[in-house]
């Protein structure tokens, strides 16, 4: 029968991948939102700060370049701009949902997203640069291929940025430790490089330029090597919005012809040579389409990777919860009155604080006082210590629910208190609360994706950066998705089954 239900399993996985595969090619036919023409909705993160968005509130318009240029923009047609705030990385999702009309905020043209959403001309011409802290010995990009003492250099970039495509493209895994994250921001990255956390970090010449060059909170980092790789900034509109493009195109035509886009720019700095250049390429736009490299077995693989790392994080993390649970849970019963007050406060501040934001502190907050570690074991250690607050209670409650006769005959048998607690008390709890620490442990696995926050490629971020950039397989990413949590879940519940009738 086992045998069976094995085989059954195991053909259900293979249907269901097989399902996922037919559908591949399959879109869901839902007529896509367009602009109705009241107002220009424009997408970004006010989080990236300046000088791309600040917002300044809800009753005033945002300022920063693109602010202003949305600004003027929406007055060339006629209508008012209001800014809608919106994580980065998810704005194309956000655009094809219909929340706004357009995407303004930093992105970078691409083949890929131009296969998704429909681009504008471009309004700058931007090249990457290299941010170092004070003392690094980084002097070049060249200088990130990992030298004679065998460093790897940890680079932060944002998640699926331009940045984050070049450094894959040119290095490789053994020289440098790519680090893409995707709510820190600019500002984010270049803190994280002064307090060490990062060596350096790839940022477009605009951050550079506002932020260590004319000082604007960084004067104390570096800029090294040259700006390299030009690209443009675009606006992205729905592709079946032609016509609001067309009138953007035009309006992007005449604020360059005027003289506006150049008043914006000497405003915030970030006028260059380069942006002569912009008139030239708007004639020749778009760029050359190359055919798309990647097919559903490169997805598979990907996230099939992805499934690992969650794997190692949950089998790393529940472990150390449970055994730090057990002990914080001992000391509660068994300890002084003093000890009690302290892990009560433990358990308590852990089970009333989001996860996300322990991981920060333990990521973002402890490298200032010089505790650093790596995303995989500062996520491990984060889950681990969130989860044993929980596991603690558990084991509380297991050990509550033995009779207290059980204790006073082990020590009226001579025992002292510690051998007692292990050799009756411990092995009968742990078996009273095998179904809750299951059951914990399942959540884990499901809870490893919050570690995306510090740039661990586990199983959700994977399938957060493919959706991203194909959003046209969402359904079928997010099957193959949910199908790897299943078969990483489901041999937990058996065994915690198995377990149970053991006990009986």
């Amino acid at each position: 029968m086992k045998r069976r239900n094995a085989y059954g399993a195991a053909a259900a996985t293979l249907a269901a991948i097989a399902v996922v595969g037919s559908l591949w090619s399959w879109r869901p036919r839902i007529e896509p939102p367009t602009h109705d023409g009241k107002a220009l909705r424009w997408g970004g993160d006010a989080g990236g700060g300046a000088p791309y968005i600040l917002d300044r509130g809800p009753d005033r318009a945002p300022s920063g370049f693109e602010g202003e240029l949305a600004a003027d923009l929406a007055a060339r047609l006629g209508i008012p701009a209001r800014f809608v705030q919106k994580d980065w990385d998810m704005l194309p999702s956000d655009l094809a949902r219909g929340d706004i009309d357009v995407l303004l905020n930093g992105y970078e043209w691409s083949p890929q997203r131009e296969r998704k959403m429909a681009s504008t001309l471009p309004y700058y011409v931007y090249r990457l640069q290299l941010i170092v802290a004070p003392g690094s010995s980084l002097r070049d990009w060249d200088d990130l291929r990992r030298d004679r003492s065998g460093r790897q250099w940890k680079v932060g970039v944002l998640s699926d940025s331009a940045a984050h495509l070049f450094l894959k493209k040119n290095y490789s895994p053994s020289d440098l430790k790519i680090v893409a994250l995707s709510v820190e921001g600019s500002t984010g990255l270049m803190n994280m490089v002064r307090n060490g956390t990062l060596d350096a970090t790839v940022q477009d010449n605009l951050a550079a330029f506002y932020y260590v060059q004319q000082g604007h909170g960084f004067a104390d980092l570096r800029i090294v090597g040259p700006s390299i790789e030009p690209g443009h900034f675009v606006l992205y509109v729905r592709p079946n919005d032609g016509e609001l493009r067309l009138r953007l195109n035009e309006a992007l035509r005449a604020a360059l012809r005027d003289g506006t886009l150049r008043r914006i720019y000497d405003k915030y700095g970030l006028w260059n040579a380069d942006q002569d250049g912009l008139l030239q390429a708007m004639e020749n736009w778009p760029p050359p389409m190359p055919e798309p490299e990647q097919s559903f077995a490169d997805f598979l693989a990907l996230l099939t990777r992805a499934a690992g790392v969650t794997i190692l994080l949950a089998c790393g993390a529940m472990p150390l919860a449970m055994l730090l649970g057990l002990f914080v849970a001992l000391g509660r019963l068994y300890g002084p009155r003093w000890l009690n007050w302290i892990l009560t406060i433990y358990v308590e501040l852990l089970r009333g604080t989001p996860v996300l934001m322990q991981l920060f502190v333990i990521y973002y907050l402890l490298p200032v006082i010089g505790v650093k570690m790596e995303a995989f074991w500062a996520g491990m250690l984060g889950l681990a210590i969130n989860y044993s607050a929980y596991e603690a209670e558990n084991y509380r409650a297991g050990l509550l629910a033995i009779p207290r006769g059980q204790m006073e005959a082990a020590l009226s048998l001579g025992m002292s208190l510690p051998t007692a607690l292990w050799r009756i008390l411990v092995p009968q709890a742990v078996r009273l609360v095998v179904p809750p620490v299951t059951n914990d442990f399942i959540s884990l696995f499901k809870d490893t994706s919050v570690c995306s926050v510090i740039a661990v490629v586990e199983l959700t971020s994977s399938y957060r950066s493919l959706m991203v950039n194909h959003p046209q397989y969402m359904l079928q990413l997010g099957l193959v998705t949910a199908l790897l949590y299943l078969l990483m879940s489901y041999p937990l519940s058996l065994a915690a089954r198995r377990l149970e009738r053991r006990q009986h």
